[in-house]
């Protein structure tokens, strides 16, 4: 009995699809914007301690440079205990200058509950409206749009507008420590 011939390709593709999707997973996480450019300024509805607040990018910026995160959905699991973090860090925020504020899709009362209960009323949480999450190029799920990936982003904005760090990773962990390194530097003048 004769074997039907195949190509090598077609013996091999399996192999190949396999190592591309292991190789397209091991690619270091990345943010939207890069290091070095103009973030988008922008104004919003949030909530701090529970109550309704506005945030204006470039207002805050002139105090100091801002941590901007985005989360993907307030009361889950990562962006409650990231929420937590970012509380029990804002000390050492505040002593390098910097200014924190949390962003999603959420709508206001879903934020001031959060901003109270898991934010601990230490920083603002506000609205990722559309043209936001366009700006910032963030991948948020956006009601009465299709799902997309959503994605964890955290920026530090420097008082000049640019954007210092931009870092984006699904395990909330690491956000709070990078940024915070990236503010400290800022105050060294690094």
């Amino acid at each position: 009995m004769t074997r039907p011939h195949t190509s090598r390709f077609a013996r091999f593709a399996p192999v190949m699809a396999a190592a591309a999707a292991v190789a397209v997973a091991a690619t270091p996480a990345h943010a939207e914007l890069a290091v070095g450019s103009r973030a988008p300024q922008f104004a919003t509805q949030g909530a701090l301690g529970g109550k309704t607040i506005d945030f204006n990018l470039q207002k805050a910026l002139k105090k100091g440079p801002v941590v901007v995160y985005f989360y993907p959905k307030a009361f889950t699991q990562g962006c409650t205990l990231e929420a937590h973090a970012f509380a029990e860090a804002m000390p050492d925020f505040a002593k390098a200058g910097a200014s924190v504020i949390g962003l999603s899709v959420d709508d206001l009362p879903t934020l001031q509950r959060f901003s109270t209960e898991e934010c601990r009323d230490a920083f603002p949480v506000g609205i990722a409206t559309p043209t936001i999450v366009k700006g910032f190029d963030v991948e948020l799920t956006i009601p009465g749009r299709p799902a997309a990936l959503t994605k964890r982003t955290s920026y530090v904005i420097g008082r000049d507008g640019k954007v210092k760090l931009a870092f984006t990773d699904m395990d909330f962990k690491d956000h709070v420590a990078k940024t915070l390194a990236t503010v400290r530097g800022l105050k060294q003048g690094r």
